[in-house]
């Protein structure tokens, strides 16, 4: 054939003549299969195919002088030239040469597959599509369902216009590319039936911050058109890639999408697909299971590894997948070069922080990681476009690649649909914007015209705040940055924002509290999950139900949403080690979980009562605690994170303290076994006094400063009225810490800090290190700044 390439017959060498998604495929079709990952087999028109078309109708000249000149910051000037060249395109003349050989290889497709007449998607392919430096995403257009010879040249047509939608005649101008050197391949792939089960897009590196160990998978029912348009907001999971490659299980965590809507199959062959109603019960269900996840996960790092090896580097990768409904069967329908985090220069780190804060007027999901402000503009049509002004934040239900042209002059962006993989949110990466998508009503509650705050840089959670915030950009060079001998870690309360927090050079995490992933991820007492079966209360069983959907019961999502949380924060900081405090709430802090009422005592001062260690060996708390140990079991046995260490906080005695081990023991947590340490915080006077005596069934001591200085000076660090008492620089609180360093270097013993002292005060650090404390775990805010005094101090200290 002349004009036609099957998938066989094609690899990454043929960019020129198939585009960037073409060889792609091509690519994988032949290398990959063999290594286990399924490509749907299919075909592609080559460039010359192209221009043949082009020739044979006489279109080459006027193509080009409807360009020449066209300013595309002009909407109606470009919209008009765009509608011109895709009519005259689209309406041409088929060659018939090309029509013979689309049809003669569309019936090969389908006897391949004893399918008649067989459904296909018909893709664009631009020649100089996906490449590192440009994603092209959905620049051209992509037919779906289509079944039958004379509707797959018909499509092919309509593909080869598509070069001229408004967005792709932008988007060429702005990346320079030359208009009449751009062809366009149509690739024609046999469908997979994901109408009937779900589809989905994946990085294999997270999208936000750039973190390379993991796989971001997003998923939803039906064909993957929704995911990628945003229509929908998606499942979402990572995946630990280190681990998984050694065997383990190394799911880091999911989230549950909504899920409202799915696109499947209709008989119209004018219109062959649909969007249908998907019903509650099955939203409240992850659309992939936890084996089916693991295995798009390592389909990813298998492709992931094979592009690197050809580019010499590691490339980061941008990849479509399908689940047959008939077969179970997962797919890889598209691979393309991830194109920002492949391209940033990470020795420069950001740092955005808000000074201020307002009333939040939506939320939504983060991208980008950075805070701008605007006055908002909402915008529910394309045809309203050209309202947006320069700087305006950007409000609308939801964008797709026709709104890209105006998309580059917003300072935000904010959509009520969609999630992270989305047509937005892609784009907004690309461009440099933050976004806030799948917002659910930002449309409604921000008012047009109003100033408005968009902050990506608290996590997962992106937020819009009424007015014009003060906010502060820190960029740190720490490509030259040495190591201090004294280790700086961090405290790391969340799991959303862990991976950003690791970009930071650091020795591990010297503080993640348990509580904080209880109190934000499940929000139920544990009591209250392991009774929830003689629960009478209906209104909370039913609260309950739905905050535990897409698990088996809520016993299970406490156990695994905890080991979720624990996983990714220790996987953004792997191999390094990582410190988890077991739960520290306070009876009047657990009354306030889901439940929580009916088994906590009301204590006069919570502070010095039923708390730490105290708790877990109880009667009233042990079967709860048993839970924690569950999850840290899953954590490092089958998710195979043995760099998480455990910490037992406020242990007033020995005795006790033994107890603890005991039952950790007894529920395969015995230190020392499998490398497992288990540390004290040292935060009781008594602590400090028997230091010997704790550091016998310990593997050291992490000072936890600000109950050490509370219980030391006898100041309710709640307490208003004696405040200004509260500090750690009193000499009696520097002694208490001295002692405590001296004992745990006179038994060979692990001594850190995690409190709040090294990080407020900068003169505790500095006597912290000239007493020989091995590490100090700080706030990330001030990990840069207090590196660089140590560095200073080790270097005049002759270190």
């Amino acid at each position: 054939m002349k004009y036609i390439r099957f998938f066989e017959e094609l690899g990454l060498s043929d960019v020129a003549m198939v585009g960037g998604k073409n060889a792609s495929l091509g690519e994988m079709y032949c290398q990959l299969t063999e290594k286990g990952i399924k490509i749907p087999n299919g075909f592609a028109t080559t460039a010359d195919a192209y221009w043949h078309y082009i020739e044979h109708n006489n279109l080459t000249d006027e193509i080009a002088t409807t360009l020449n000149g066209l300013d595309t910051h002009d909407m109606k000037k470009l919209a008009a030239c765009g509608h011109h060249l895709r009519s005259i395109i689209a309406h041409a003349e088929m060659p018939d040469d090309l029509e013979a050989e689309i049809i003669e290889a569309y019936q090969r497709l389908a006897k391949q597959y004893s399918e008649q007449p067989l459904a296909v998607s018909v893709r664009s392919s631009a020649t100089a599509e996906d490449l590192p430096e440009a994603s092209f995403a959905g620049q051209q257009e992509s037919y779906l369902n289509v079944r039958g010879s004379a509707h797959v040249v018909e499509h092919v047509k309509q593909v080869y216009a598509s070069l001229f939608t408004n967005r792709a005649i932008s988007y060429r101008v702005d990346k320079n590319f030359d208009h009449m050197k751009v062809a366009l391949s149509a690739g024609i792939q046999k469908m997979v039936r994901s109408d009937l089960a779900s589809a989905g897009v994946m990085f294999s590196i997270d999208t936000e911050t750039g973190f390379n160990n993991a796989v971001f998978i997003t998923g939803s029912y039906g064909l993957g058109e929704n995911v990628v348009q945003g229509t929908v907001r998606p499942d979402e999971a990572y995946v630990f890639k280190p681990l998984l490659k050694e065997g383990y299980r190394a799911l880091l965590g999911r989230t549950l999408g909504e899920k409202a809507q799915k696109m499947v199959y209709s008989e119209s062959l004018k219109h062959p697909t649909k969007n249908v109603h998907v019903p509650l019960e099955d939203q409240r269900v992850y659309c992939l299971t936890e084996d089916e996840l693991l295995t798009l996960a390592r389909y990813a790092v298998i492709i992931e590894e094979h592009y690197s090896e050809l580019a010499g580097h590691l490339q980061p990768m941008d990849i479509e997948w399908a689940k047959d409904g008939n077969t179970g069967e997962l797919f890889i329908v598209q691979a393309r070069p991830e194109t920002v985090h492949s391209q940033r220069d990470y020795h420069v780190i950001e740092f955005y922080k808000l000074k201020e804060i307002s009333a939040i007027l939506a939320q939504g999901k983060s991208v980008g990681g950075k805070i701008a402000t605007g006055r908002a503009r909402i915008i529910k049509d394309v045809s309203q476009i050209e309202e947006l002004e320069p700087g305006e934040v950007l409000i609308t239900d939801m964008t797709d690649p026709d709104w890209e042209p105006i998309m580059k002059s917003a300072a935000a962006i904010v959509t009520n649909r969609g999630g992270r993989t989305c047509h937005a949110a892609i784009i907004s990466r690309e461009l440099g914007l933050p976004a806030v998508v799948g917002t659910g009503s930002g449309t409604e509650t921000i008012t047009d015209g109003d100033m408005v705050t968009v902050s990506c840089a608290e996590g997962e959670c992106g937020y819009v705040y009424a007015g014009e915030l003060k906010f502060k950009l820190k960029t740190v060079n720490v490509g030259e940055m040495a190591r201090p001998k004294t280790k700086i870690m961090m405290n790391v309360a969340s799991p959303d924002r862990a991976f950003a927090f690791s970009a930071t050079p650091n020795d591990g995490v010297g503080l993640a509290r348990l509580e904080f992933i209880i109190n934000n991820s499940i929000g139920i007492h544990p009591n209250t999950v392991l009774g929830f079966d003689k629960l009478i209360d209906a209104k909370l069983k039913r609260e309950i139900r739905s905050r535990s959907s897409g698990y088996d019961s809520p016993l299970e999502f406490y156990v695994k949403k905890l080991a979720e949380g624990i996983a990714t924060i220790a996987a953004a900081f792997y191999p390094s080690k990582v410190i988890f405090r077991m739960s520290d709430f306070k009876s009047n802090e657990y009354a306030n979980l889901l439940g929580g009422k009916a088994f906590e005592p009301v204590e006069e001062n919570p502070m010095i009562g039923f708390r730490g260690a105290s708790r877990y060996y109880s009667d009233a708390f042990r079967d709860a605690f048993v839970l924690e140990c569950r999850a840290m079991r899953l954590v490092r046995d089958e998710k195979g994170l043995k760099n998480v260490c455990l910490m037992i906080p406020f242990t007033r005695t020995p005795a006790e303290g033994q107890k603890v081990l005991d039952l950790m023991a007894e529920h395969g947590l015995k230190r020392g076994e499998d490398g497992l340490q288990i540390y004290m915080m040292c935060e009781i006077p008594a602590n400090v006094i028997a230091a010997d005596a704790f550091l016998d069934i310990f593997d050291g001591f992490s000072i936890g400063s600000n109950d050490l200085t509370q219980l030391t000076l006898g100041v309710d660090r709640d307490s208003a009225l004696v405040a200004h008492i509260f500090d750690e620089r009193e000499p009696a609180i520097l002694e208490m810490l001295k002692m405590a360093i001296a004992a745990c270097k006179r038994r060979g013993k692990y001594i850190g800090i995690c409190g709040q002292a090294p990080s407020d005060y900068p003169e505790i650090a500095d006597f912290l290190v000239r007493e020989g404390i091995e590490s100090m775990s700080l706030n990330p805010d001030s990990v840069l700044e207090t590196t660089l005094r140590i560095l200073e101090l080790e270097k005049n200290l002759g270190r």
